[in-house]
């Protein structure tokens, strides 16, 4: 079953945490970092009105979501989670070409991206580029930071 794309509501706040976190926890961390990332992985109403928040949604149901930042003039993905009961069937990348979509009709050039080690395959075959690392916590760790350049065909 394809997912459909729709914005966010204010109402969606508390299920598109427990996204995040459930996704983060997919791949194993510490319960103590999950904790650490508590902040980072929460999404209140207020986030949905500010920013552009798409969820992907199939039976009525909220499977995955993404998050752009409006704040810097090289729009960054701060949230982009898949429930993990629906990873590897389409819903990434339906959520994914969305996202480039918005993002070219802003005439943006360019998607910045500090990945999850472990979501860093799939937005290279997205087409994303490593282009340097950012720190991330717990001290010490560090996240690939990628990079597409929509100008670039197939991108």
């Amino acid at each position: 079953m394809t997912a459909t794309i729709r914005r966010a509501r204010p109402t969606d706040a508390a299920r598109l945490t427990r996204i995040a976190h459930a996704a983060k926890r997919h791949w194993g961390y510490p319960e103590r970092w999950i904790r650490s990332w508590r902040d980072d992985l929460t999404v209140t109403p207020e986030d949905i009105a500010r920013r552009a928040v798409y969820c992907a949604v199939r039976r009525r149901a909220v499977v995955g979501f993404y998050g752009l930042s409006a704040e810097r003039d090289v729009p960054e993905i701060d949230h982009f989670w898949v429930h993990p009961g629906h990873i590897g069937t389409g819903v990434g990348r339906r959520l994914f070409s969305h996202l480039v979509r918005r993002v070219r009709s802003t005439r943006a050039t360019r998607i910045r991206i500090a990945s999850d080690p472990n979501a860093a395959g799939f937005y290279r075959r997205m087409g994303a580029r490593r282009v340097g690392r950012v720190s991330s916590t717990p001290r010490g760790r560090y996240l690939p930071l990628l990079a597409i350049d929509l100008r670039r065909k197939g991108s």
